[in-house]
C-alpha cells in the first residue's frame, strides 16, 4: 500500500496489538486523514488515530465515498468489510486486521488497522504457493462469497502471517467468488477448516455472529452465509470455479 502523504506518529503495529485494544483504538480514537491511496477504486485515506497516549496508523474509507455498483447496493461497501471482519475474528484465524465502522472526517464509514508488509516477500511467488495462511484464506473466501480477492488484497508479515484486505464486494446472496487462490479447487478441506466451519455454522444459527451480521448486511445475505457453510460442510471440498461467472478477478494483481 502506498499513500500520497504518510504521518509519522509512534504507531504501533498492527501485529503488536492485541485484538481488544486495536479495536478500541480504532472505534474512539482522534482520526487525522494524512493522504488518500491514488491506486484504490473507492476513496480510501491513510490515517492516524491516537487514544490515551496510544497511536497507530489506519485506513479510512467513508461511505461518501463508494462508486456505486451493479451488483451491489449503495453505500453498503463500508459494513461488508466490518462484516468480513466479525467472520475472521469468529473463525479465529486473524484473516482481516481489526475493522470497526465510525465516524470520520468525511461522514461515517469503515476504519481498518494499517498493516506494514514485508517488502522482502515475493508476491506473486506467494500467490501460487500452497503457505498454510492462503488456505485458510481460500475457505474464508468461500465462507463470505469474496468477489474481489486479488493477489494485491494479500498483506504478508515478516512473521509469516498473511492478512487479507479490502472484503467491500463481499456477501453477496448470488454466488460471486473471484480469487487468486485457487489451489485447492476441488481438493478435500483440512480437518481444521471442518472443525471451524462446524463451530461457524452454529454461531451463524443462533450465536452472536449471526445477530452482529443482521446488524450489517440484509437477512437474506445472512441466511446465505449460513447456507455457504452448509454446503461446504457437505461436501467436505474446497469450492470449484463457476461455470456462470469469471473465476479469477480483474487485474488479478
Amino acid at each position: 500500500m502506498s499513500a500520497e502523504s504518510e504521518p509519522t506518529p509512534a504507531a504501533a503495529p498492527a501485529n503488536e496489538l492485541d485484538e481488544e485494544t486495536a479495536t478500541r483504538l480504532l472505534r474512539n480514537g482522534h482520526l487525522e486523514v494524512a493522504g488518500r491511496l491514488v491506486e484504490a477504486t473507492n476513496m480510501t485515506l491513510y490515517c492516524s488515530i491516537r487514544l490515551a497516549g496510544l497511536s497507530a496508523a489506519c485506513v479510512y474509507k467513508p461511505v461518501r465515498g463508494e462508486r456505486p455498483l451493479w451488483d451491489f447496493p449503495d453505500g453498503t461497501l463500508a459494513a461488508r468489510e466490518v462484516a468480513a471482519y466479525e467472520v475472521s475474528t469468529a473463525i479465529g484465524w486473524r484473516i482481516v486486521p481489526p475493522t470497526v465502522y465510525r465516524d470520520g472526517p468525511f461522514g461515517p464509514g469503515m476504519c481498518q488497522l494499517w498493516v506494514d508488509t514485508d517488502p522482502e516477500i515475493d508476491l506473486m511467488a506467494l500467490i501460487r504457493s500452497r503457505h498454510p495462511s492462503l488456505r485458510r484464506m481460500a475457505v474464508f473466501d468461500a465462507v463470505v462469497n469474496n468477489a474481489d480477492r486479488k493477489g494485491g488484497h494479500l498483506l504478508p508479515l515478516a512473521d509469516g502471517h498473511v492478512y487479507g484486505v479490502d472484503h467491500g464486494v463481499s456477501f453477496s446472496a448470488e454466488d460471486k467468488l473471484r480469487t487468486v487462490l485457487w489451489q485447492w479447487r476441488g481438493k478435500p478441506l483440512s480437518r481444521e477448516a471442518m472443525n471451524v466451519l462446524t463451530r461457524l455454522e452454529r454461531d451463524l444459527e443462533q450465536g452472536r455472529l449471526r445477530s452482529r451480521l443482521r446488524e450489517l448486511l440484509t437477512p437474506h445475505e445472512v441466511e446465505a452465509t449460513w447456507t455457504r457453510v452448509r454446503r461446504l460442510l457437505d461436501t467436505g471440498l474446497h469450492p470449484l470455479p463457476s461455470k456462470d461467472w469469471p473465476a479469477i478477478p480483474w487485474p488479478p494483481i
